[in-house]
């Protein structure tokens, strides 16, 4: 079950939170978030691959070994990432103050930061804005975090998704930023998640990583990954239900409710993506396995020459022959089949003639629509979604730091 509430992240019950301005991003742009649950619960989190990481991710991922969760702080306009020891330094004193001041360990305190890479954190600035924050600090405070996390993003991204587990009603709430760089396996993306659910540490990270699995690793703007990719969800068990644990109907019905919330939020990341006019979901089936599966789906949705096709309207379906073909995966092109909106192009391998190209060429005028193949290789399925590459990426990120 869906419900709207702008509160996001504050939805569920016992969080606030608060967004504003403390001076990294141009004045009147927030750039400084927080997160505090009234109480310690079990957190997840899932990170980045890129084997160059920022100091918050690094961080975090120490935090994370003691599995549990009271706050988050989260800057925007600064990555935080090849900053050395100075770097890891900024991240520990913003996290031991912000524990000071909710009175929990250090441990409890995770931090995220995006923005510009190698620019030493103005960590005076975010000291300075600390108390202030606090002060803010609402139950209603959601939508200005979510704003206070964006970069190049247009719009904030918020979710908030409701079921009911064995008779108590349980709330996920969740925000996210991310517009480039983005990819499967993570990618420049922050997204939080909160819960007022019961449930066990472990059964949380599996819940968290299958959750993920299913949205923010099958979207792709752009191929690359970041160094701050992180993925947090923080759970306070105040809905009062019975706590889950893994395996049993009340995680599976978890899982899916984690899922809800996850998956809009990677959606409204591919809509938001930096120039992007174009949403297309790759839908392959019929593989020998679930890893060709995710590989075709991955080489077509990266292809620049299947995204430059998508920006122009141009209807050349052998772009994502080619693509599936290089996937490092057996195909038997005499057995592939490709639609596009539910129009069939391809069977057997075989374009279906000028009648199907100029009726596919009307759905490559949409804003969204699905690219389905079928491999007639076995049972198996994967999905991802995929952008347009536009003139406007290139103007974006070719005067990021200006």
């Amino acid at each position: 079950m869906s419900q709207h509430d702008s509160r996001g992240i504050t939805a569920p019950l016992g969080f606030r939170a608060a967004g504003m301005h403390c001076g990294i991003k141009k004045p009147g742009l927030l750039d400084l978030a927080l997160i505090v649950s009234e109480v310690s619960g079990p957190i997840a989190g899932v990170f980045t691959t890129n084997q160059v990481v920022a100091a918050p991710v690094t961080l975090d991922r120490q935090h994370l070994r003691h599995g549990l969760g009271r706050a988050i702080l989260i800057n925007s306009g600064n990555a935080n990432a090849c900053t050395g020891r100075l770097g890891m330094a900024a991240a520990r004193k913003t996290a031991a103050l912000v524990a000071r001041s909710v009175g929990s360990p250090i441990h409890e305190v995770f931090i995220g930061s995006t923005g510009v890479i190698g620019r030493a954190l103005p960590v005076d600035r975010i000291v300075k804005a600390l108390p202030a924050l606090f002060d803010q600090l609402s139950s209603r405070g959601g939508a200005q975090a979510a704003r206070a996390i964006l970069t190049t993003d247009l719009k904030p991204k918020s979710v908030v998704r409701r079921t009911r587990i064995n008779g108590w009603t349980v709330t996920v709430g969740g925000m996210a930023k991310g517009s480039g760089m983005i990819h499967p396996d993570m990618a420049t993306m922050l997204a939080y998640l909160t819960t007022d659910a019961s449930i066990t540490r472990t059964a949380l990270q599996r819940a968290l990583t299958q959750a993920v699995d299913a949205s923010f690793n099958c979207i792709s703007v752009d191929g690359d990954t970041s160094t701050n990719d992180t993925v947090l969800c923080l759970a306070n068990g105040m809905a009062g239900n019975r706590q889950i644990r893994e395996s049993t109907p009340a995680f599976r019905r978890f899982v899916t409710l984690l899922t809800e919330a996850c998956q809009p939020l990677a959606l409204a990341v591919c809509r938001d993506g930096e120039g992007v006019t174009k949403v297309v979901k790759i839908d392959v089936t019929g593989a020998g396995s679930l890893a060709q599966a995710r590989a075709v789906a991955r080489t077509i949705g990266t292809s620049n020459l299947v995204k430059t096709a998508l920006f122009g309207e141009d209807a050349n379906w052998g772009r994502v022959m080619a693509a599936l073909g290089r996937a490092g995966v057996p195909v038997d092109p005499t057995k592939v089949s490709l639609s596009f909106g539910g129009v069939a192009m391809v069977r057997r391998g075989v374009g279906l003639g000028p009648t199907a190209e100029r009726r596919i060429a009307k759905v490559f005028q949409r804003k969204e629509f699905t690219m389905r193949v079928g491999l007639g290789q076995g049972t198996h399925r994967a999905y991802l979604w995929t952008t347009d590459l536009s003139y406007d990426y290139v103007r974006i990120n070719a005067s990021y730091r200006t």
